[in-house]
């Protein structure tokens, strides 16, 4: 079967608030609950739900919620409110399990980038080959002005399962939450759910940096970064959605105001982390061994198939998952969990080559990592114009220790 990008949904569903069948006004929950995955779901999931809701002294169902996610730091927010004029609330944060592309917008199709910016979810997928989805507006009013005219790509999602090439994939079990969370605002009245996509958590010292030489290499991208941090600082000192515009440009402009200061002071810790905040984490360091880099003038930018890895998506996980169960016996005494985001390329015949951790790990776990993912086995190539090339391809990587029950 032909994919072009990997996170498209076999059956792309638009459904919208209230569905008419055979005479009867149904619910958007009711409509939803004809399907047997999100039956199925709400079954398992909404007396969880409800529990925590409580927990956290959260009134249930949330009519509104708002969705932002943080791309280098593989993050997912969930902030919810009962009305309209009270401030949003935290609910729960969950980890991004795989990332593809890197810093910086989506400008066509095939480059495997993540989008950044304002969206909000237009498409709910009971049907998704990942599991479930959401989808969102991407090419928005902004992306259509900037990003390629004739082929700005689409289909972006946050979905079931952990392999990627645009999307926001979480785990099968978070993404029936989120659904579930999404259905009953909907439900309520929320045609719009923000999303909102920044390239980084701007309270991680390490993220900043990371963002810092990023705008070095590609300057092109500093005045959305400022845009998005203002969003990001409005938000965080207020707890309600940033008010923006989109100019003639294309360019995004936060009209919201906060005050003309240091954003640092306007929100405490937003462009650091104080000294010893992550005592305990896993080591950061890279593997000191020195790697040939493949050279980026034979990395194909777009592509008119990806590869695939022998046996599709379900085999890939299965490794992925092996290769994450044999790192946590590598964990240090004291550690039950890590963090890594690899990079690897896949070679015009197939090979997979040059694979790199990014981020998180220690030297042995990403030792152990890189040599793994080059033992992998011959992938089908990506194809562009009818010819094999290489592309690159990014890899977010779970690692937890289990613990023997009490």
């Amino acid at each position: 079967m032909k994919i072009r990008i990997l996170c498209l949904s076999v059956a792309s569903i638009l459904l919208t608030a209230s569905v008419v069948a055979q005479g009867t006004t149904k619910s958007f929950i009711d409509f939803q609950k004809q399907f047997p995955r999100i039956s199925d779901a709400i079954t398992r999931k909404e007396d969880t739900l409800i529990k925590q809701f409580q927990e956290k002294k959260l009134v249930w169902p949330a009519p509104y919620i708002y969705i932002r996610s943080f791309k280098f730091d593989s993050q997912l927010e969930v902030w919810v409110k009962y009305t309209k004029q009270e401030e949003y609330q935290l609910f729960k944060t969950y980890k991004v399990c795989a990332l593809s592309g890197s810093l910086g917008p989506k400008r066509m199709q095939g480059d495997y980038q993540v989008p950044e910016g304002f969206y909000y979810v237009n498409e709910f997928n009971p049907k998704s080959m990942y599991h479930l989805s959401l989808g969102l507006n991407y090419p928005n009013s902004s992306d259509k002005k900037l990003a390629d005219s004739l082929q700005p790509g689409g289909e972006i999602y946050i979905h079931g399962s952990c392999v990627t090439t645009g999307c926001i994939p979480i785990t099968n079990q978070q993404i029936e939450e989120l659904y579930i969370l999404a259905s009953h605002a909907k439900n309520a009245g929320q045609d719009f759910i923000p999303v909102h996509i920044y390239p980084i958590q701007y309270k991680n010292a390490k993220s900043v940096d990371y963002l810092t030489k990023f705008l070095k290499d590609y300057p092109e991208y500093t005045n959305l970064n400022v845009e998005l941090k203002r969003a990001y600082a409005f938000f965080e000192k207020n707890h309600q959605l940033p008010i923006f515009l989109v100019n003639k440009k294309g360019e995004y402009q936060v009209v919201s105001e906060i005050k003309d200061e240091p954003l640092s002071k306007v929100v405490p810790g937003l462009i650091g982390v104080e000294s010893g905040q992550n005592r305990g984490a896993v080591s950061l360091n890279k593997p000191a061994r020195v790697k040939t880099i493949f050279p980026e003038e034979n990395i194909a930018k777009v592509v008119d198939r990806l590869p695939e890895y022998p046996g599709g998506n379900e085999h890939f996980q299965k490794f992925i998952d092996q290769v994450s169960k044999e790192s946590a016996e590598l964990l240090p005494a004291g550690v039950t969990k890590a963090y890594v985001m690899m990079e690897f390329v896949i070679d015009q015949q197939g090979k997979p080559v040059y694979a790199k951790v990014l981020k998180g790990g220690t030297e042995e776990i990403n030792e152990n990592l890189e040599q793994k993912f080059e033992q992998m086995p011959t992938w089908k190539p990506a194809v562009r114009e009818e010819k094999n090339v290489a592309v690159k391809l990014k890899q977010s990587i779970f690692i937890e220790k289990v613990l023997p029950s009490s």
